[in-house]
């Protein structure tokens, strides 16, 4: 499409959802569901243990629905400008609009959002997602037919194979590799839930603290982004310049908190282990298993004469 008699081309399609995904509300929903499953049987659970219980589920969901989540999550690096840049190609119509740069770990989402909203007798509101499953270039050509503003493209062509900035290479890889160490931190989470309900208190401990060392490991694989040439995105009179945002911020807050639960649970388990056994319901009834007393019995003397004299015969 291209403009005529300064007319803009039409925007038919639905745009991409940028906070919310359907992906990210399909999990928030699936582990709200699970909460609510194990809070119903809260109520059968009667003295102190019952406030246990209900905090060692709502931290466990907790961190299991922010290790999923963040895999598709659109802001774990951002930028943003307010900047009169063009608006349209073959045009000289300027617009005053903030420009964002969204980075997650499977593409890009760029935003142009006017300021005023309405201007050229046009709605200014755009939210795009450039996903990198390969590479971005179809995404590309697709944002050229439905003739997307000059900031969107201009930004999405740095992300191409033919750039010269080449970001999509490092920012690619370290996405893949983030979203590898997150998902080994959640089957780690996954088996150390299984063995706080088992007599092995102290290695569930252990698999809590490689649950947090893979999500420090995801992080210090998406901050390699950070490490590459300098790569300045200039739109009319502003520029972006890439930070760490929220879903950096929330790996590391859940990271720590695994950390901590880890490093507390060995450490209760090596100085009271039957306090924290006892406060986790395990092991409670096989604490005696060395001192069982059978009590006394009755020996059959006659019994034990004929089957030593078959014995002998």
């Amino acid at each position: 499409m291209t403009f005529y008699n300064d007319i803009y081309p039409f925007y038919p399609l639905q745009r991409t959802s940028f906070i919310f995904s359907t992906h990210l509300l399909t999990i928030i929903l699936v582990f709200l569901m699970i909460t609510v499953s194990f809070l119903l049987i809260l109520p059968g659970i009667r003295g102190r243990s019952r406030v246990f219980w209900m905090c060692r589920i709502i931290i466990s969901l907790f961190i299991g629905v922010v290790i999923v989540a963040l895999n598709f999550t659109s802001d774990w690096a951002e930028a943003r400008a307010v900047t009169n840049a063009t608006y349209k190609s073959f045009s000289n119509a300027v617009v005053n609009a903030e420009v964002g740069l969204h980075v997650g770990l499977y593409g890009i989402n760029i935003t142009l959002k006017g300021n005023p909203v309405i201007q050229l007798n046009e709605t200014i509101d755009y939210n795009e997602m450039f996903e990198w499953k390969e590479t971005i270039d179809k995404y590309y050509e697709e944002a050229l037919e439905k003739g997307l503003p000059n900031p969107i493209l201009y930004i999405a062509e740095k992300f191409t194979l033919h750039s010269p900035c080449g970001l999509i290479y490092q920012y690619r890889f370290s996405g893949r590799y983030a979203s590898a160490t997150l998902w080994t931190a959640f089957c780690c989470w996954l088996v150390a839930n299984i063995l706080f309900s088992m007599p092995v208190i102290l290695y569930a401990g252990y698999m809590m603290m490689a649950t947090a060392t893979f999500i420090f490991f995801s992080m210090a694989s998406f901050s390699t982004i950070m490490n590459l040439p300098s790569c300045t995105l200039t739109i009319g009179t502003g520029s972006l310049v890439t930070g760490y945002s929220h879903s950096f911020w929330l790996a590391l807050a859940t990271g720590v908190l695994c950390a901590v639960i880890g490093v507390v649970v060995v450490l209760l388990d090596c100085l009271v282990p039957e306090k924290i056994r006892e406060a986790f319901s395990v092991d409670m009834d096989n604490s005696d298993d060395d001192e069982v007393n059978f009590g006394e019995g009755y020996v059959n003397s006659s019994f034990l004469e004929e089957m030593t004299l078959s014995v002998r015969l």
